[in-house]
């Protein structure tokens, strides 16, 4: 009699264990700084609101390990080698439209967060912030919520009332033309672009000549230009 009501009391604090649990939000963290990854990790840890924490180094290896763990969010950057963070999230939407993703990222320009938010992200904020807008915004994302940082938001809410025909043509660049854009801008040749991209020499060229033709331009100098008017020109430590 006594080893059953052991048995059920064990039970029932396995079930209620099981369902705290299981109400922890689980995390895809996508950077390619194993550096940079253990400090989002050690923050996000100290929360009892974060269950498992997954790492992945380029969004190849993300959309793996989405499939197979099924997180409730994912928290990627969006300058990684390979096939970028922008088509990571396309292919994670397109695997899973209700795919949570959290874009954080150094860049604050509001092109990068107008193409994350339209691709697919439920939210975005910069490196810059605190470790607890970070939590916050997990948390909230995972829930159902959006999430955009204060100043970006305020940002994006006065450029959305203008209408600014660069930015418009830039949103009709694929995420891959995106990328060689960005890269060709600030400096990078079509050959260094390809190696960052792993892509082919000819495929960067191909991207190159129709980025021009969407742009309205002819030359890679006139393609600056109009990034450095975005506000899309950085060091090529970015």
């Amino acid at each position: 009699m006594v080893l059953r009501k052991s048995t059920r009391h064990h039970a029932e604090l396995f079930r209620i264990l099981e369902s705290f649990v299981t109400n922890k939000i689980n995390v895809l963290l996508v950077d390619d700084h194993a550096v940079v990854r253990t400090g989002y990790k050690t923050y996000l840890s100290l929360s009892d609101k974060i269950g498992q924490i997954y790492e992945a180094d380029r969004g190849e290896i993300a959309c793996q390990l989405y499939t197979q763990h099924q997180p409730d969010i994912v928290v990627l950057d969006l300058s990684m080698p390979g096939i970028g963070g922008f088509e990571s999230i396309r292919r994670l939407i397109s695997r899973n439209p209700h795919c949570k993703i959290l874009v954080f990222s150094i860049y604050n320009e509001l092109i990068y967060v107008t193409r994350a938010i339209k691709a697919g992200a439920k939210g975005y904020i910069t490196k810059n912030s605190v470790p607890e807008t970070l939590v916050a915004a997990v948390c909230k994302i995972a829930r159902g919520g959006t999430y955009i940082e204060a100043e970006l938001a305020q940002k994006l809410a006065v450029s959305m009332a203008s209408d600014q025909d660069e930015s418009g043509k830039i949103k009709l660049l694929s995420p891959r033309e995106f990328d060689v854009f960005c890269l060709l801008a600030n400096g990078y040749t079509a050959r260094k672009a390809a190696e960052k991209l792993c892509l082919s020499y000819k495929t960067v060229c191909n991207h190159g000549t129709a980025i021009k033709d969407k742009m309205g331009v002819e030359t890679l100098a006139e393609l600056t230009l109009l990034a450095n008017r975005q506000g899309l020109i950085h060091s090529q430590d970015d």
